[in-house]
């Protein structure tokens, strides 16, 4: 089963940010979050980058499927990025990417 996140993110905003909810923008992105690439982009829209602690602590808590894990190994391919470049981008461990790698054969 996949969580709402068009429910989820529109409840946080109503509550914490009712100012953003008018943005085209974000209302744009709120109507097309289907996977984790998805809500990783939206999260830096809304949110902006968290602070060096805040996010170390919120990404041992992600996870990927498989579709976005192969949209951000593409991304990779495409930006001519090295796995530690791509990891500092999306906070992900070069070690993470690497794995990756391996399992879906990229």
């Amino acid at each position: 089963m996949i969580p709402d996140y068009k429910q989820i993110y529109t409840d946080i905003l109503e509550e914490k940010f009712p100012e953003k909810l008018t943005e085209a923008a974000i209302r744009h992105k709120l109507e097309a979050l289907n996977s984790a690439f998805d809500i990783l982009k939206f999260n830096q829209l809304v949110f902006g980058e968290p602070e060096y602690r805040v996010g170390f602590n919120n990404q041992r808590l992600r996870s990927y499927d498989e579709e976005s894990i192969l949209k951000i190994l593409k991304y990779q391919k495409q930006c001519g990025l090295n796995n530690l470049q791509l990891g500092k981008q999306f906070k992900i461990s070069r070690n993470t990417i690497a794995k990756w790698k391996t399992v879906f054969k990229v």
